[in-house]
């Protein structure tokens, strides 16, 4: 017989019947708060209703147009709703099916607009598995061992990850970007480099927030040198930050930017945005893919797009991400180090007494808390963060009865 790989580990024992918003229903008929969202994924909460409804009249008019063989009407409405919600000025979008796709093709399109071969990302980042993607991630060694020599031209600098270093967010960043300046006299520079790739808020990293100091202090290195500024909002894209884009939290203007994961409420679909003139540098046939683009991913990506504006859901992620952040902070016991986040991304850090990162607690916390119908993921490079990311939909109630729970699982270590 025929099985998944053995290497396909798990997170949670849950097999799912169906999903209906907040909810998943396993096929053992419990009901399961989903505070992990497909990681980011299902935006607009699980088969909302005008995404079911959009994506089902699609299939029967036209399941898969190839962009680069013919135009559809899905492509080019989303291409058009999508420049309401983009920063101003990254006006041509470029569509694949996933996040490192999305990344790879930024990557593609700095080196070849700037014709320099070096890119700098920090401590922390994630940006995809495949291998240029998993080369630019310092998340965890995971995602980049054993399929050495991987790709060259990647440089990687210090995050502001304040709790990690054991000091204020000011000095953090002050030593950040002065290390930063040390890697270009050091390392690459700055007229080989091509570009900045880097989280609003480190994802896979641990759910660390950057801040506006740190990053204007990117942009204007950037402005000095003639480097341009990626910012990867994959997972921090589309409302889950209580901003409809991260970045928008710092007052920073970005040349490129990727995007994937709650673009389309749960349908592969990915892309990267950028100015016309910077767009029209990458190289003819540079940018390309069978699926990309797929008429009835955007189909759901525009009712996506309605769900978020009609329902409100930027400004319900601030508040519900508010409730979250200062509930968990009020929970937390000596078993954690620190509570942090922004909008629907937070996460808890367990470490022992000595402040050395706690993973076996932190996996406990998480299992027991999937046992109690909580359904959670952890993060970090240790794997020691605990990290709840609930749909945009998700109401003050669900979150007090994720919070109740927490609380329980907390008091139970």
């Amino acid at each position: 017989m025929t099985e998944l790989s053995p290497i396909l580990k798990q997170a949670t024992p849950v097999t799912v019947d169906h999903g209906a918003g907040c909810y998943l229903y396993g096929t053992d008929g419990r009901r399961y708060l989903d505070f992990t969202a497909g990681i980011g994924v299902t935006s607009t909460g699980h088969c909302h209703p005008k995404v079911v409804a959009a994506a089902q009249a699609q299939v029967a008019s036209l399941i898969h147009g190839q962009y680069t063989t013919v135009l559809h009407r899905p492509l080019l409405e989303l291409t058009e709703r999508l420049g309401a919600v983009l920063p101003e000025g990254l006006d041509t979008l470029f569509f694949a099916n996933s996040g490192s796709e999305a990344v790879e093709a930024a990557l593609r399109l700095v080196r070849q607009a700037t014709g320099r071969p070096n890119v700098v990302v920090f401590h922390g980042g994630f940006h995809g598995r495949t291998v240029a993607a998993a080369t630019m991630t310092t998340s965890g060694t995971r995602f980049s061992a054993g399929f050495s020599p991987l790709m060259p031209g990647v440089h990687v600098a210090p995050f502001p990850t304040a709790y990690r270093y054991g000091w204020s967010e000011r000095e953090a960043t002050a030593f950040a970007l002065r290390e930063l300046d040390y890697l270009f006299a050091t390392l690459t520079s700055p007229a080989e480099t091509a570009a900045f790739i880097v989280e609003p808020v480190l994802g896979e990293g641990g759910y660390v927030p950057g801040n506006t100091e740190f990053f204007h202090g990117l942009r204007e290195r950037a402005d000095r040198h003639g480097i341009l500024l990626v910012f990867d909002e994959i997972q921090t894209g589309f409302g889950r930050t209580g901003k409809f884009f991260g970045h928008q939290h710092f007052g920073v203007r970005p040349d490129v930017i990727t995007i994937a994961k709650g673009l389309a409420s749960g349908f592969p679909l990915s892309g990267i945005a950028a100015p016309r003139e910077l767009m029209a540098r990458a190289w003819p046939g540079s940018q390309g893919g069978t699926y990309g683009g797929n008429a009835v991913a955007c189909a759901a990506a525009i009712a996506t797009l309605d769900v978020i504006e009609s329902e409100g859901l930027v400004d319900n992620a601030a508040a519900r991400g508010a409730q979250l952040l200062r509930g968990m902070r009020e929970s937390a016991t000596k078993a954690i180090g620190d509570v942090r986040g922004l909008g629907l991304l937070v996460g808890a850090e367990f470490t022992t007494a000595t402040g050395e990162p706690d993973t076996a607690t932190a996996a406990a916390a998480q299992r027991a808390a999937v046992d109690k119908g909580l359904l959670l993921l952890t993060c970090g490079a240790h794997m020691n963060v605990v990290r709840m990311i609930p749909p945009l939909i998700v109401t003050d109630t669900q979150i007090e009865d994720a919070l109740a729970i927490w609380s329980e699982v907390l008091a139970e270590l």
